[in-house]
Formats: structure tokens, sequence, C-alpha cells
């Protein structure tokens, strides 16, 4: 097998999705040292951990992002993927974004905080601070700020306090000690609002900077009595200064002065401090500047920048520092130790220097992150990290892209320096290839669109409306090997477009495969509606089913959060609705095919049901021996528990990482999947367990083992129905036989041997479609032709084809010219052919097949999406070309 297969393909590019763009990024930040000093020695042998990325969206959406790499490889050519999504009200934005540790005295030095250990806070340029529920997706309280609209937040290093700048120039701390958050006093107030903030270095209380001489003997209960203290504030203000604040006093203790240009006051719209109280600045003339805190003066200032900066971070050193803005460069400036002797004050230790700068985006930046993060820390506590691995720069603007570069500096490449990315050899700032992270049309990393094969029907949803678009049959398969484009509108022809008023974005969609139903969801609320042909014929007529949402609530808990949905899924017979709520349960509805009505038959809970993680991870391998509660509800452990006939539940865990907790995990259910016969459903959260269901007999089947990574792609096998297949996060593959109730003996050979050529891929599984014109002949093994695709490629995999040489192209000619026994086979042609990847498809939104043997794929190129934005910056220059 393995053969050449031809189809007849739906290019489409009239679906005109559009993302939101991004304002605001943040890594989480790490635990301050011990105050007595101790400083672990660094392993570096030990593979560095990736935290998790959050992204803040103009639409009010906030995406969590996690790194797909393991506990056994430094390099992850996915770099992160969307783990949740945190759907924001309609309509807001987000403005500022902070993550501060829930439980500070609980984390060592080097542990990297997971999203339980977090808290997340963000503002939206109004009066209120929200702080959000990551686990559950639902806001969990918000706050006025008693100043005015919130222009700027941060938290102190020992988060502990969470500073806000307010429109009427103060700024309030709120203190977050015990999970709390209350007003805690306000400093002094200034003439000029508060455009940015960043805290000094924190201080020992006796000395202000040296530690304390240590205890006689070795108490560990005297260094829980001396703890951090917070110096100073400093803070950008838009009448062309900065402005320090003593946080003991509340006083001003001294205000720096900016530029000026006819008059016009010049906002600071970026600060950092380092751990030597070196203040960083960067304005709306384009201009980055050092400053001494002690004297408040001006030390260095650099044109870097051809507009306004709007952001800047330090590097996990200390020694670099990365500034952005609207005219799209990130430019690099490193601390250069000076060679210069001499008696005179002109001549210092060392100097900044601006290094390079590098164009990544094509619109303004607004955000800026690295990791491992840099906390500002007197030169006794300086942290230190491995140096054979490259830090990360994240950054995104109006582009609506995450962008990620390796960012290590030059002078540190006398050793071998590894690139996580795997994007390059090269692993410094200056000449490493940076990636951009494809942005996902649906929420948690879902695809947000949705096809309805019998009605040749295609769903796409926005933040608060819906179009669906009809395809026409073809009355013959084009053999041309390079047909002309059809004209716009021919092919396919839009028959509904729908405005939903809506609590928050929308979270999840589906559309019945006879499009006769059609269901939408926000947090908050389902809608389902009744698809009737219009007076035109070219159009279709919703009609709601307005007992729809009474018919859930006797079935869910009588919470505001509880009614909306987080996947939704229509079988194939369009007899049946699968609702995820929210709160992670999984309802089977049957729909009344003579009324526009429906009945609840079951409601399961399995994905409610308590497990101990490690490290974000469900061990399903596991049961507590106590109830657990989730949302003041008492639930036991699943009483059969997860069959593993071979043995591959997860019960061990890495070394280095802490004991299983025993505490309930709510989880958020992401995907679901429904084999084609409509026997066996599969259902995925985002704590990587997936159950399976089965819907003749409306009751729990069994359930995987947790993998780990998350699960992307989901789908049964036409000719199979009982082989689950399932894509993850880092581009390899598991096959279940959902009725054995075993991984089947003939996968393990493939899934354990994928080439690098697909698992090396740097844009992660969307998605997977099975042909169904494959012969259903029921064996075991038998052919499965898998369309695995990503944003930027699509992978033809047959199962019962040998998997091949894993390299790349110019290896495999050149083995192909030394000769051999075997050359020319069959089994050798079909080794070629199997994981034919196609990568001339840009930005591929969804792929799925149609009918046997026509395939549509609809694309949004990312020059499309631009075209919509507004012209970006652009200054021409005298004799330049």
């Amino acid at each position: 097998m393995g053969e050449t297969t031809t189809l007849s393909v739906h290019r489409c590019r009239f679906v005109d999705f559009t993302p939101s763009a991004i304002t605001a990024l943040a890594f989480p930040p790490l635990p301050l040292p011990s105050v007595k000093g101790k400083q672990r020695a660094i392993a570096h042998d030990r593979i560095p951990t990736f935290g998790p990325l959050v992204v803040g969206h103009a639409n009010g959406n906030i995406e969590i992002y996690e790194w797909t790499g393991s506990v056994e490889a430094i390099k992850a050519p996915q770099a992160w993927v969307v783990r949740k999504t945190l759907s924001g009200a309609n309509p807001s934005k987000v403005d500022s974004l902070a993550l501060t540790l829930k439980n500070p005295d609980d984390l060592q030095e080097d542990d990297v905080p997971s999203v339980a250990d977090l808290r997340l806070f963000s503002t939206g340029g109004g009066s209120e601070l929200t702080e959000w529920d990551m686990v559950h997706a639902t806001i969990r309280r918000s706050i006025p700020s008693q100043g005015g609209s919130i222009w700027s937040i941060a938290p102190n290093p020992a988060s502990t306090i969470l500073a806000l700048g307010c429109e009427d120039g103060s700024i309030h701390l709120l203190s977050l000690e015990y999970n709390t958050l209350q007003h805690l006093r306000r400093l002094d107030r200034s003439k000029s609002r508060i455009l940015t903030l960043s805290w000094g270095p924190p201080f020992f209380p006796d000395n202000r900077g040296h530690p304390p001489a240590p205890p006689k003997g070795d108490d560990s209960d005297d260094e829980d009595e001396i703890e951090w203290h917070d110096s100073w504030i400093v803070a950008g203000c838009s009448d062309s200064s900065l402005r320090k604040w003593d946080v003991s006093s509340g006083r001003i203790l001294d205000r720096m002065g900016t530029d000026k240009i006819r008059g016009e006051s010049t906002l600071v719209w970026a600060v950092g401090v380092l751990g030597d109280g070196t203040i960083v600045s960067g304005d709306s003339l384009g201009m980055v500047k050092f400053w001494d805190s002690r004297t408040c003066t001006q030390l260095q200032s650099f044109e870097a920048h051809g507009a306004d900066v709007l952001c800047l971070v330090v590097g996990p050193e200390g020694t670099s520092v990365y500034t952005s803005g609207i005219d799209q460069k990130v430019s690099q400036f490193s601390l250069i130790e000076s060679s210069a002797k001499g008696d005179s004050i002109l001549s210092t230790p060392s100097r900044w220097v601006r290094t390079t700068s590098k164009r990544m985006h094509s619109h303004d930046v607004r955000g800026l992150s690295i990791w491992p993060p840099y906390t500002p820390l007197p030169s006794s506590h300086r942290r230190s990290f491995p140096t054979n691995v490259a830090p990360l720069l994240v950054s995104g603007g109006l582009d609506m892209s995450v962008v990620v570069t390796p960012a290590a500096l030059a002078q540190s490449t006398t050793t071998r320096i590894t690139n996580p990315l795997a994007t390059s050899i090269t692993a410094t700032f200056e000449d490493a290839y940076h990636r951009r992270i494809a942005y996902s049309s649906g929420a948690h990393g879902s695809v947000g669109l949705h096809l309805a094969k019998r009605a040749r029907l295609v769903l796409s949803t926005g933040d608060t409306s819906l179009a669906v678009w009809h395809l026409t049959k073809k009355s013959s398969l084009d053999r041309d090997p390079k047909p002309a484009p059809p004209a716009e509108g021919v092919g396919w022809n839009k028959v509904l477009e729908m405005d939903l008023r809506v609590h928050t974005n929308l979270v999840a969609s589906a559309i019945s495969d006879d499009g006769r139903w059609l269901v939408v969801s926000d947090a908050y609320e389902m809608k389902l509606f009744l698809l009737q042909a219009g007076s035109s014929g070219d159009d279709l007529k919703p009609v709601r089913v307005r007992d729809f949402q009474k018919i859930l609530q006797e079935h869910l808990p009588d919470t505001v959060s509880g009614r909306g949905a987080s996947a939704l899924i229509f079988s194939p017979d369009s007899s049946k609705l699968i609702v995820a709520t929210s709160t992670a349960f999984v309802l089977v509805l049957d729909l009344v095919s003579d009324s526009p009505s429906a009945r609840v038959l079951r409601k399961f809970d399995q994905h409610r049901n308590g497990n101990p993680t490690v490290e974000g991870r469900c061990l399903t391998g596991r049961r507590s021996s106590t109830h657990e509660k989730v949302d003041g509800s008492e639930l036991e452990s699943d009483a059969d528990g997860p069959d593993d006939p071979d043995g591959m539940n997860d019960t061990v865990r890495p070394s280095h990482s802490a004991p299983p907790t025993t505490t309930s995990t709510p989880a958020t259910i992401t995907r679901m999947a429904i084999s084609p016969d409509g026997q066996w459903l599969a259902t995925t959260d985002d704590y990587r367990r997936t159950h399976i269901f089965n819907l003749d007999a409306v009751q729990h089947h069994t359930s995987l083992p947790s993998f780990p990574q998350p699960a992307h792609a989901l789908a049964f096998a036409p000719n199979v129905p009982s082989l689950l297949l399932l894509g993850f996060a880092n581009n390899t593959l598991e096959l279940y036989d959902v009725e054995a109730r075993q991984f089947p003996p003939w996968s393990r050979a493939l899934c354990s041997a994928l080439p690098k050529r697909f698992t090396n891929l740097h844009d992660a599984i969307l998605g997977v479609t099975l042909a169904p014109d494959a012969a259903p002949d029921g064996s075991e093994n038998s052919s499965v032709l898998a369309l695995f695709w990503g944003a930027t490629w699509l992978c033809k995999v047959q199962f019962d084809a040998p998997v091949g040489w894993g390299g790349f192209q110019k290896k495999r000619r050149r083995r192909r010219s030394e000769g051999g026994a075997g050359h020319g086979t069959e089994r050798d042609r079909g080794a070629v052919n199997n994981f034919k990847l196609v990568t001339h498809y840009r930005q591929i939104l969804l792929a799925d097949f149609l009918a046997p043997g026509e395939l549509v794929v609809i694309e949004r190129p990312l020059t499309d999406v631009l075209a919509n934005l507004p012209p970006a910056y652009y200054s021409p220059k005298y004799g330049a070309s």
C-alpha cells in the first residue's frame, strides 16, 4: 500500500475568519531565593522546564499556552500550543496582564510554577481589575481601582502586592496575601496619569541589600522570620517624566525628565528595573534611556526606534534588554564590560550598547516577554541559569501571531548553546531564525470551522457571529493538473449569516451532518437552531428552540457558569447532540425529528472525578481513597477504574517532580469525536484524560491512560469504527481499539517509529480526517488512510504501509543513489509515499473529506488577514532604496 491517491480538492478562501490582535503577554514569575543566600548548584545536565505563556487579545479573550517539550529532550519544535481559552465578556478587551504566585512559600527557588500555582489578573481600559479562575475558565472576582481607569498593573517580586497605575495619577497597592484581593494603601498622587510601573529590587530590613548574618545553629524556622521587603517603585508618566516612590512612606522621592519636542508631552510607555537599581525606559519619541536610581540622573540614551516604544523586557541574567513598539523592530541592548581604566568619572566599568535589531512583525508590537523571566535581585542573590540553553523571547502585536525567537547573547557563545525551537543551529538573537506560532480558529486551540458533509455546508464562527456557506457539486473530477482558478463566488454561496446576542465571545459550535441543526454556545448559554430552507431557496432560515436552555437546566447545577459548553458535536445520523458543559458534564441529547425539540438521555460526570495529578497530568491509573468535592458537590472516583490490559497506565512520575496530589481536578473538555456508525464517543480534556462512551447503550465504556501531551486530534476509522486515532501536540500518534480496550499490537511499531520529518514539523497537529472510501473489510489492520493536518501542512498516513526513512529529501536521494537489494520494490515505494507532506497551503483552518475522493481545504492566508489592518508605520529615509 502507500500508493498515490488522487483527490478532488475544494481549495476555499471565502471564509472571512479574522483572529484578534495580541495586546499583552506574560510569563509566570519565579519564586524568590532564600534570604540566607543559600544558592543551589545549577545542574547543567538537567533538562530545563518552560513555564506556561499567557496571551491577551483585543477581543477580551485570554489564551493559556503550554510547552510541548518533554522531560527527556530540550528541543520542542512545536514550542507553545494553546491549552485553554478564557472567554472574555462582550464587548471587552485586554490591555494588561499580570501573573503572581498563589502560595509563594510552597515553592522552592528552582521550581517552575504551573497553572495551578498561579493567579491571573487583567485590565481592559476601565476602572475594574479582574482576577481569573484559570481552572474553570471563568472570572473569579473583580475589584474597582478607586482611582479611575487602570493604565498599568505590576506585581512585586514576592507576589504579595499588586500595584495599579491609575488615570488620576495615583498608585494603589492591593494585598494578595493568603489568596485575597483587597486594597492595602494608596501612594502619593502625581499630576499625570501612570502609564507603566516597575518595582525596584527587594531588600532586607537590616541593611538594605546585604544578607543578614546567619543565626547560630541550623534552625530552618529562623529563616521564615526574615522576609524580603519592597524598596521603591518607578512609574512612567504622561508628562514627559518618570517618578520614583518610596513604598514604605508612600512619598515621591524624585522625578526624572525626558526629552520633549515642540512643547508636546512625551509619553513614557515602558519601564524596567535591573538588580543594581538601573532604570530602563522607553517613550513616545522612540528613545530608550538608562537611569541611575540613586541619583535619578540619565546614564545613557539611544534613539533606537522611529516611533513609540510600547514594551520592553529584561533578559534572564539582567545583562540584556529588548524593546519594541510601533516601528515593528525588536532592538537588543547588551551590557558590555569596558576595558577603560582611569580615575575619571567618565570611566565606567561597563556600558550599554545597542547590539542588533530585527523586524519580525508586520505591524505594531504590543507585548514582549522572555523565558526564563528576570527578577531584580541584589548581586548576592542573583539567579543563575544553565548557559547551554538559549532563552526564548516572545512577542506579539497587531499582526495577531505570537513570534518566538532564541535570545542567546553573542558573548555567551563560548559554550555550545542549544536552540529549544530547533529552527536553526545558531541560538543568538542576531542570527537565529524566529518562528511564528499559528493562530487557532476555535477556543482551547480547537478548530472553529465545521463541515456538514451530506448537506455540503461549512460553518464558521467569529466572536459574536456565525456564517454558513454551501459548496456546489462538481460535475466531474477535474483532471487538469493546472486548473484555472475559479471566479469569485463560483462553487460556493453564503446561505446564512447571524449576529448573536451573547454574554461572552463564542466558545463552541457545531452543525449536523444533514444541515438541519445548528448549535452555538458562549461561556454562559447554549442556543440550538433548526435550519429551514428560505423563501428564495438559496438561503437558510434559523428557528431557535426556545426551551433548549430550560431542558438543560434540569440536569445541570444551578450556577451561571454551568450553562455554557466547551465542546459540541452531532452524531453522524444527526439524531443525537453531545454537549460538553463548561462544568465538565457530558450530556447526550436525543433530537426529536418531527418537532424542534430535544430531550436529555443521560448525564456523565467522569471528567469531574478527582484524580492524582503530576505536573498538570492526571494519572488515571491511580484512584483516590477519599471523596472529592467539585463546585460543592461530592464525587467519587470511577468504581470500575480505567481498563489497562497492556499495562500502559502512567503510574511512574519523573524523579524530580513533586508527589502526586489527590485534589479534585475539574477539567475543561476540549475535543470530542463520534465513530461513523454512531456507537462510540471519545472525549478528552485539558488534563489529558480521555474517556470512551457507548452511545448505543448510553453508558461509560472505558478510559484511556493519560498521555504526556494533550490530544489535539480525535477521529474514528470509517472501515474499523472501533479504532480511535489520537494526534498530540508534539506531533506523535496513538491508536486505540475501544472494543478490545487495548492498543493494537500492530500499531506499536508505527507509533514508536514516526519519521522525524513529521514529528519535527513546527506547527502542531490541529486535526485528522479519514478517507470514507476505504473498503470495510473489518480486519484489525485493514487499509486506513488518514490525513493529518496542521496550520501549514497536510500529511497522508497509510497505517498498513511501512513508515520508511525518517529524514529529509536530501539524504533519501543519497540512499537511492547508493543502490542495493530491495530498491524499487512495492514495499519501498509504499515507504516513500507514506507520511507524504504537502506544504503549499497557508494557513489551513479546516481539512476534511466531503465525499469519497473529495477533499475540502479551507485557507485563510496571512496576507488576506493583514490586508484588513490599517497601514503599518513606515518612515522613508533619504537615499534608501
